[in-house]
């Protein structure tokens, strides 16, 4: 598998890596992530006792966060800094 690379100005080489799934497990719903990642890629769904996706307006257990526009994603990784659950995985795009 082959990635691609980005050659910055100061001449170092980097890898960008793409948000690639969220632990729901592991995520609390506090919603950091989503307040940083200007793209619009991160969404907070509610759940209900089961663990099934609810709309807001039903009754609901607790939230988590989802990938809702992957796409977006410029691979910035700053949803992973704030997280303090470390629930956010990346991984680089083939080329």
């Amino acid at each position: 598998m082959s990635t691609f690379t980005v050659t910055l100005p100061s001449g170092v080489v980097w890898t960008p890596a793409f948000v690639d799934a969220i632990d729901q497990e592991k995520c609390i719903g506090c919603g950091r992530c989503f307040k940083v990642c200007l793209r619009g890629v991160l969404e907070l769904r509610a759940l209900d006792e089961d663990g099934e996706f609810v709309d807001e307006d039903e009754e609901y257990e607790r939230r988590v966060m989802t990938i809702a526009e992957p796409a977006g994603c410029i691979g910035c990784q700053a949803c992973v800094q704030v997280c303090s659950r470390k629930c956010i995985t990346h991984a680089p795009a083939d080329a």
